[in-house]
Parts: structure tokens; sequence; C-alpha cells
């Protein structure tokens, strides 16, 4: 099995993907980069329902924390080298 680095310059990711990792990670919120430039970064945070935030995520991508890697059904956000190296590859 090999990592597998989304980028998400070139290919967006699809809904079944983007939510794949959000369960692999624990929750949508855990996928979002609040600190994004984004003015949608503001506006996320307040939406009810973690539907909502997955369409916002679908629709701007950039609001996605990077980078995404997966190995298999495992993933991670952001910059994880601890984590990389635990995993049995």
């Amino acid at each position: 099995m090999q990592f597998q680095l989304v980028d998400l310059s070139k290919k967006e990711m699809s809904k079944g993907e983007l939510t794949s990792v959000i369960a692999a990670v624990g929750g949508i919120d855990r996928i979002i980069d609040f600190e994004s430039k984004s003015q949608d970064a503001v506006l996320i945070r307040y939406l009810a329902s973690d539907d909502a935030k997955l369409q916002k995520l679908i629709d701007n991508p950039m609001l996605l924390k990077t980078p995404i890697v997966r190995l298999g059904r495992l993933a991670t956000v952001g910059y994880c080298p601890e984590v990389w190296e635990k995993w049995n590859y």
C-alpha cells in the first residue's frame, strides 16, 4: 500500500473521498482550515449542520487543511510526520 497525497490544485476531492477522510480524522471540524484567508473560513464556523459544511468544502476546497495524506482507510490533515512514521505500510 502506498501513501496518497491529495493535490487540491490539480484535482478536487470527490464527496465520497472527502467523507472518507473526515471519518478517518475524527470529524469535519478537524479537516477545516479555519485560519484560511478565504472569506468562507469565517462563515463555515457558523453553519448549523455538517452537511452544510461538507457542501461548503466541496464548493471551496481551499478551506481544507493541507496536506491531506491517505494510506488506505487512514488519513491525516496537516503536517504529521510522527503519525506517518507509525503507519505500517
